[in-house]
């Protein structure tokens, strides 16, 4: 596939559950080392874009296009599913997920987490993904926690053992679910710097974020979502200096008063 294709291309994207459409013909691209946020009110469709991205979550219509290749469908509408489980886990595994909710297995040291997927999903070799996942860690600031329980972890640093477990899938991109919300003020601000280091080294990125200077400062376009539709979409200095849609100028008056 063509290296100038999109990471990852979006077109008219439809998702419902059950009656609720929550998604209403969706855009989004992300081309290698873009950075895109997605921002916009509870409930506007912006976690289900990113859920339907890496198939987490069947969308009912629209294409999804990785590094050039389109997802290949069975069925049609509420029937609609992915056609070919190789592909999918291709696209999974290439498309990393950090969560909201960190998802750390408890059982396990946040080492053998980090190592997890890439040894028994991608079956690499097990010392290469040691020596991978120690330089992850430490790339995320906390190279001294290999052996720590998850439980033994404060909020910020678990969630930087998630970000070093996506890191470690070697992804063409990572994809943030709200990564800071769960977080107290000053633990938020430990993977805000993280995601900032990504976004300088040229990562490709697409975040969900409730928060607008961490959209403005790493984003190369801001998408604003109002009730499963694209309200308005540029650079981070047009949309947060001067929104045109009274929608926006609304959203961000609200979250600067919040």
């Amino acid at each position: 596939m063509p290296d100038t294709a999109p990471v990852i291309q979006i077109t008219d994207l439809h998702k419902s559950f059950g009656q609720l459409e929550v998604l209403k013909g969706v855009d989004i691209t992300a081309h290698r080392g873009d950075v895109v946020s997605l921002i916009g009110s509870s409930g506007s469709g912006k976690s289900t874009i990113l859920r339907c991205a890496n198939l987490l979550e069947d969308s009912q219509q629209g294409d999804i296009v990785f590094k050039g290749e389109p997802v290949h469908w069975k069925g049609s509408g509420p029937s609609r599913r992915p056609g070919d489980a190789k592909q999918v886990l291709r696209i999974r595994t290439n498309l990393s997920m950090v969560f909201q909710q960190f998802n750390l297995w408890a059982h396990m040291t946040i080492l053998q987490n980090v190592m997890e997927a890439p040894v028994t999903v991608l079956g690499r070799d097990k010392a290469e993904v040691e020596e991978a996942a120690r330089k992850y860690l430490a790339k995320v600031g906390i190279g001294d926690k290999c052996d720590a329980w998850p439980a033994q972890l404060s909020g910020g640093q678990q969630q930087r053992a998630a970000i070093a477990r996506a890191l470690c899938m070697e992804p063409e991109a990572l994809l943030f679910d709200e990564p800071t919300s769960a977080l107290d003020p000053e633990l938020e601000q430990e993977v805000v710097k993280v995601i900032k280091d990504l976004a300088a080294e040229g990562r490709t990125m697409i975040i969900v974020t409730h928060d607008m200077k961490l959209a403005a400062d790493v984003s190369d376009h801001v998408v604003f979502l109002h009730q499963g539709r694209i309200e308005e979409e540029g650079p981070p200095d047009a949309l947060f200096g001067a929104p045109k849609s009274d929608r926006l100028r609304g959203f961000l008056s609200a979250t600067q008063t919040a």
